[in-house]
């Protein structure tokens, strides 16, 4: 890895890792939904401005224009719908700590499409980190009463992890054919919130806005930062060193997101809590330190 690449990583970590709080600020104000809307909505803005002072092209054929469809409802909006309902039940720190198996998922892909079977330290650290995150989950989904909310709160987190990796997949693909971060980026966001349009009308849910302070600080922290900073250089990272390694980089986002959830949200720090990250993150050191022709 270049001294770029070293830059990168530690953007999308530091932004990424602290982004839960503010997506913890925008729930409950307004639908998930609807917050996604307007996140990618401020965020595209953004987006199309720079893609037009750079004189980047937009202009591409029909079979590229359905890759960025499959990459905008995957990356720029069923990922985002899935992770802001399981906040609603879950701790941010937790959310980043399930978030990171995206390391695992996108080798077991890369494996997939390669036809190669993935290998025992692949497998061995895959159970751990699995093992890890259910260690982590552990005090909300055991009790006296089993806690529905809180398996739920899992299972839309574990899918939203799965769109991320899936479009992954697609982002790579899109890069393959010589089109630009910036390029695929602006008309990803315009699919994915075409999709969230059509999801809204379904669903007969307003376009809400929450018009307080809180909620506007994480609508713009998350729309600049969190997605055309962060999406930007993790993409460029993506193409310039292949998915399994970039995704090394969500092994970090809970050590710093249960940082700041410990900080500002007063999470509560239990035995099985901190095996269970130590579970999660050995697992994603096991699986990583192999080459990374998978990626």
């Amino acid at each position: 890895m270049t001294r770029l690449d070293y830059l990168l990583y530690g953007t999308v970590v530091l932004i990424w890792g602290s982004s839960w709080i503010a997506l913890r600020m925008q729930l409950g104000a307004v639908e998930p939904e609807v917050s996604v809307f307007w996140r990618f909505a401020l965020a595209l803005s953004f987006m199309l401005v720079w893609a037009l002072v750079k004189r980047e092209p937009l202009a591409f054929p029909f079979a590229l224009h359905l890759r960025f469809a499959v990459l905008g409802a995957l990356l720029f909006s069923g990922n985002f719908v899935f992770f802001y309902y399981g906040g609603l039940t879950t701790p941010s720190g937790l959310l980043a700590v399930i978030f990171s198996l995206a390391s695992i998922v996108n080798l077991l892909i890369g494996s997939a499409l390669t036809r190669r079977w993935p290998s025992g330290k692949l497998a061995l650290g895959g159970m751990i980190g699995a093992m890890g995150s259910g260690l982590m989950f552990a005090p909300q989904i055991i009790g006296q009463t089993f806690d529905y909310r809180a398996s739920i709160g899992l299972g839309l987190s574990l899918f939203g992890t799965l769109c991320f990796c899936v479009g992954n997949v697609v982002a790579a693909s899109v890069q393959r054919r010589n089109v630009s971060v910036l390029s695929s980026t602006v008309w990803g966001m315009v699919y994915g919130e075409l999709s969230l349009l059509i999801v809204l009308l379904i669903e007969r849910k307003p376009l809400t806005m929450a018009w307080t302070v809180p909620y506007w600080s994480a609508l713009v922290f998350l729309s600049f930062f969190g997605s055309v900073v962060a999406f930007s250089c993790y993409l460029t990272l993506l193409g310039r060193i292949g998915a399994a390694r970039a995704g090394y980089s969500t092994v970090l986002f809970p050590v710093i997101a249960l940082a700041l959830s410990t900080l500002l949200e007063g999470y509560q720090w239990t035995i099985p809590a901190v095996i269970g990250l130590g579970f999660v993150l050995i697992g994603n050191f096991i699986v990583l330190r192999g080459p990374s022709r998978q990626s």
